[in-house]
């Protein structure tokens, strides 16, 4: 037969994009909220970043090596993995810390279960989520804006959003909320930066709007239902950094456009009965993790049958 008469299997066109150019893009995505945390947290804050990043990329290069698997580095996965999660930490956490997140994200969560695209949660998720339960104390320490830029290394807290709220301290403007003069994690204060990544990603096409903005709008419906102020809740406690660069993770969330509906929706319904009815301050980590465990039920029940296919029919036995 003629090769003009050969059938290919699809893709039979190639996009031009690859995981390393979508990866690069996420980074660049992911810069705005990294000189924000310079600007409002002062250096060490990219000190904490930059030793997330490097135990990640350390802990892949190491660990594949030990197992005999090719190097997979280049990929710039284990970037992502570390910026993500330097940007979940609070500018006081200590260094050796932030370095066991790297590892507990990429040996545990991403390797043992067989590298990039196998990890059925999202890596930097579940770090935050480890350090949180094992060293909670650190973890829930909140620095003024800018006092690393002008004064000592010497701890000055103050209260977060969902702190001011419990102990009735002052609640910062709207204004320093967008702009990230507040107290918080590294990359959650400022809202301007985090929309200005979710801009440029949406220009790049790496993500679709679907699951950021279904997850954004449900907690801010559902708190100003419960009498709360969607603005604050909207800008506050990690949402957009954990709607915008981690729900939408390739690997961890559904594929179909029902799927995502359904998966945003219950990330936003979960971060909300945990901030209005759990004991915890906080919760959209533990809102993506969970969607993420259930991520491939959703699929499951959401992806159509392929054209042709003969519906299952049960066999009663006589």
């Amino acid at each position: 037969m003629s090769d003009n008469f050969l059938v290919t299997a699809s893709p039979h066109l190639h996009s031009g994009s690859s995981s390393i150019k979508i990866m690069r893009d996420v980074i660049i995505a992911l810069v705005p909220a990294v000189i924000a945390a310079g600007i409002i947290f002062g250096l060490r804050s990219l000190l904490v970043i930059l030793t997330c990043v490097t135990s990640c990329v350390l802990s892949e290069y190491l660990f594949r090596k030990l197992l005999k698997r090719p190097n997979a580095t280049y990929d710039l996965t284990a970037v992502i993995t570390g910026l993500l999660l330097g940007l979940n930490l609070p500018v006081s956490l200590p260094l050796w810390m932030a370095a066991i997140g790297g590892i507990v994200a990429i040996v545990i969560v991403k390797e043992c279960f067989g590298g990039v695209g196998q990890n059925f949660v999202n890596p930097a998720i579940t770090a935050r989520i480890v350090l949180l339960m094992s060293f909670s104390s650190a973890m829930s320490v909140w620095n003024q804006p800018f006092y690393y830029l002008h004064q000592g290394t010497d701890t000055v807290t103050s209260a977060s959003y969902f702190q001011a709220l419990q102990t009735g301290a002052e609640i910062p403007s709207l204004l320093n909320m967008f702009l990230g003069v507040r107290s918080g994690s590294l990359g959650e204060t400022s809202a301007l930066a985090l929309l200005l990544g979710f801009a440029y990603l949406l220009w790049r096409r790496i993500i679709e709007p679907t699951i950021p903005v279904i997850f954004i709008g449900t907690v801010g419906l559902l708190s100003w239902l419960l009498g709360g102020e969607p603005l604050y809740q909207m800008m506050s406690g990690g949402l957009l950094l954990g709607a915008i660069f981690m729900a939408t993770d390739y690997t961890t969330s559904p594929t179909t456009r029902t799927g995502q509906i359904i998966y945003a929706f219950g990330c936003g319904l979960i971060t909300v009965l945990i901030r209005f009815f759990a004991a915890l301050p906080e919760g959209v980590s533990y809102a993506i993790l969970l969607m993420n465990i259930i991520t491939p039920l959703i699929d499951r029940y959401t992806i159509p049958k392929a054209f042709g296919t003969k519906k299952e029919v049960a066999i009663n036995e006589e």
